[in-house]
């Protein structure tokens, strides 16, 4: 549970150390091992050689004196201790001493040196204070034993055998583990510090403050992960300032109505008006607002229910072009206004499998916007027709050109090209959007265009043109 408790960072601190301690841990019985295997395996190969080639000096007969002083002789050239007596009890008189504190020769050795075997001898010495390896040897005579030799030697320590690699050792060590530690620190600051940076961000983010960003130039994953963070500290700002844009335009579209139909109201509560025409036209007035609110809340919940799937379509056959002149007819006397030149390409026999109540939402909130935005004796063209397997609507006029900039918000809720437009030509703001919804559940698409010199046109394609048409006759 404590374990779970640690940040990632003091996770891999404490694996970190773990780690030194095994290497440390794994360098120190290395070292023994190879004090084990190597020195005193040597020593003991090096001691039973000795003391088999000593003994085998001598052929059968008795320890003379000169045997004697030969290995006496022996002793003192070379780097062994050696011992030869004619009876065991008097081993114990030139070696008093107890190896692991146990007597030197016991029942089992006796036995073993009369089979005419050699007996090792390892352990501590306390009067010498060392470990000390040797072993005993029986000479044989023709009429059995007639002699021992013992060969022993005081083992050097771990730090004196390995005296001239220990240097080496810790000057290797040490470096390893400067290394170690730069490229973890490296690594440390690489890896934590934008973590600590997205953590802090986030903490921003958690606050409402998405402005802030992080700089980073990495490719990595912890770069990758930055650059979504960004992404969506972003887009969360947009959302932001979206949210905020469409609270300030829902307060505007629903202030000037409620102010219409409050001074209004109380103009005709207080009765103060001049004329039975004059009240007439306040409640004509607030009749208007009225309406003008009613719209505003239908078309919001519609727009809702639209985009989030609430509302299924209703896919029927439609005769496109039936459908697109009787919307047409219902802007007669605002084209006429205008004196708009209206031109018509339309292919009769275009039969469309969608729901006919929105797509004719469709065709008359596009070309409503494409007759409020012409000019005076400004030209209006309608296409309806076949183009790669689709059906495309296609809807142009002479009028206000819309920036670079807004081509890519039209369709947001509340948004106008026309910022400074008076409530006669403004509608609500929510008619593309719905228009734009409705072409997404019937997986079309939606694109317009303004320049000077074709105007703004409007293109909408969409799938499920009836490939076999059959006239009756």
């Amino acid at each position: 549970m404590k374990m779970k408790k640690l940040t990632l960072s003091k996770k891999i601190l404490v694996v970190l150390i773990f780690s030194i301690g095994f290497t440390i841990l794994f360098s120190f019985f290395f070292i023994h091992y190879l004090y084990s295997e190597l020195y005193l395996t040597s020593i003991e190969k090096s001691i039973v050689y000795q003391g088999k080639r000593t003994a085998s000096h001598y052929h059968y007969g008795e320890l003379s004196d000169e045997i004697i002083e030969k290995i006496q002789w022996y002793n003192i050239v070379s780097e062994y201790e050696i011992i030869v007596v004619d009876n065991l009890e008097d081993l114990t008189s030139y070696f008093p001493y107890k190896i692991n504190y146990e007597t030197l020769v016991d029942a089992s050795d006796r036995a073993e040196l009369e089979r005419g075997s050699h007996v090792l001898k390892e352990g501590f010495v306390e009067e010498l204070n060392r470990e000390i390896l040797g072993a005993i040897f029986p000479i044989k005579g023709e009429n059995g034993l007639i002699g021992f030799i013992y060969i022993y030697v005081p083992l050097a320590a771990v730090q004196d055998v390995f005296q001239d690699s220990i240097p080496i050792l810790l000057i290797v060590g040490s470096s390893f583990f400067i290394i170690l530690f730069l490229v973890v620190n490296r690594a440390w600051r690489s890896l934590f510090r934008p973590l600590q940076d997205l953590q802090q961000l986030s903490y921003e983010v958690s606050k409402g403050n998405y402005s802030n960003r992080i700089q980073s130039d990495r490719d990595d994953e912890i770069g990758q992960v930055t650059k979504a963070f960004n992404l969506m500290s972003k887009s969360l700002e947009q959302q932001e300032e979206r949210k905020k844009e469409f609270t300030s335009n829902i307060v505007h579209e629903l202030r000037t109505p409620l102010t219409y139909i409050s001074g209004y109201t109380h103009v005709l509560k207080e009765k103060i008006y001049s004329s039975p025409e004059e009240a007439q036209s306040y409640l004509t007035t607030i009749e208007k607002e009225t309406d003008r609110l009613t719209k505003l809340i239908t078309d919001l919940v519609e727009l809702n229910h639209l985009q989030e799937d609430l509302y299924s379509i209703d896919l029927q056959p439609i005769a496109v072009a039936q459908l697109v002149v009787e919307t047409i007819d219902l802007f007669a006397i605002h084209i006429a206004e205008k004196q708009l030149n209206l031109k018509l390409n339309i292919e009769e026999e275009l039969i469309f499998t969608g729901d006919s109540k929105r797509i004719q939402q469709v065709f008359y909130n596009t070309i409503d916007n494409a007759v409020k935005y012409s000019v005076m004796n400004g030209i209006l063209s309608i296409e309806v027709t076949k183009k790669d397997g689709l059906l495309q609507f296609q809807v142009t006029n002479d009028g206000i050109l819309i920036d670079d900039d807004d081509l890519t918000r039209i369709g947001d809720r509340f948004f106008r090209t026309d910022k400074a437009r008076n409530r006669t030509t403004g509608g609500t703001g929510l008619g593309l959007p719905i228009v734009k919804e409705i072409i997404r559940l019937h997986n079309g698409t939606f694109s317009i265009t303004s320049d000077a010199v074709s105007g703004t046109t409007v293109i909408i394609q969409l799938p499920g043109l009836s490939s076999d048409i059959k006239e009756e006759v």
